[in-house]
């Protein structure tokens, strides 16, 4: 089942999408229909419900015919456009990426021996085939990350690796939009991965039933047709289960939390000389099972 969140006739909405119609189902149809109240976001729905009503609404869905919205009449949102906290991320998670960085802050080539982790301020993230600003007048050093993301479904704390998949509501794609000049010369990575923009995500939420576990799926990227990223996540240094049971030891996650697991070697820095992105550029983040989230550079 994927979840996705759209604009249609100047109203922001939710629904799942009907690959086999090409249109979306708005949710609150499918709740109607079981008498249960339809929260006002994707968020929200995943705060109130997890995926505790995931057979519900297949099976209602499958039962019914539900005339849903063409996809191509409705404006792609992020599926989670203001998260309610800052994004979690993890950097150097592949091995090859970990030796290619080697320029940037703490950019030893090594393989790190713990998670690093850090946030980025997320809004709002923008959806797919929106526009990546260059702000020009401060940074032109560019630079794109495909990643998986790991949408958290229901709270906990000091979760064991092997119940980490029961805290997932699904996946989606991201693709950590970086400023490397700011980066170095901040000597950390917050301020220079929380730009205006920076942050596109989507196009869906795949629920966790479509995924099976462990996760090994293709991951990928293009600009201008270039691929640039070829993966797949079973090269994780620190795989899903680890990084939930780690991160949430001490700390809740909440409902609604994004995790970003990491990219893959490619990115801009990695070449020599650099290939940063550029005005008029387009890239294309793609994961296997999710779809793609592309976006416009300018």
């Amino acid at each position: 089942m994927k979840f996705m969140s759209y604009v249609f006739n100047d109203v922001e909405s939710y629904g799942i999408v009907n690959e086999n119609k090409n249109t979306v189902v708005p949710l609150n149809n499918l709740l109607k229909e079981l008498n249960m109240e339809c929260p006002a976001t994707l968020l929200s729905f995943i705060q109130m419900y997890s995926d505790n009503v995931l057979d519900e609404l297949d099976k209602t869905l499958n039962e019914n015919d539900f005339k849903g919205i063409p996809l191509d009449e409705v404006k792609i949102t992020a599926p989670i456009p203001y998260p309610r906290r800052n994004v979690f991320c993890l950097g150097k998670n592949y091995a090859e990426h970990a030796m290619e960085v080697k320029s940037l802050p703490g950019g030893k080539a090594e393989v790190p021996d713990y998670p690093i982790y850090f946030t980025k301020v997320t809004d709002p993230a923008i959806g797919t085939m929106d526009d990546v600003i260059i702000p020009k007048n401060y940074t032109d050093k560019i630079d794109y990350e495909v990643e998986l993301a790991i949408i958290i479904g229901k709270d906990g704390k000091d979760i064991a690796p092997e119940d980490a998949e029961k805290y997932i509501f699904g996946y989606t794609i991201a693709n950590d939009i970086s400023a490397r000049e700011i980066q170095t010369k901040h000597v950390q990575w917050f301020k220079g991965k929380s730009l205006d923009t920076f942050t596109p995500m989507g196009p869906y939420i795949v629920d966790k039933s479509e995924i099976k576990f462990p996760v090994e799926l293709d991951i990928s990227s293009k600009v201008n047709n270039e691929l640039r990223q070829n993966s797949n996540t079973n090269k994780l240094i620190f795989d899903i289960p680890y990084i939930i049971s780690d991160l949430s030891r001490g700390m809740t996650l909440k409902a609604g939390d994004i995790i970003l697991t990491g990219t893959p070697a490619g990115v801009g820095i990695g070449f020599n000389p650099p290939r940063y992105l550029k005005s008029g550029d387009v890239v294309e983040c793609c994961i296997e099972k999710i779809g793609t989230l592309v976006n416009n550079v300018k």
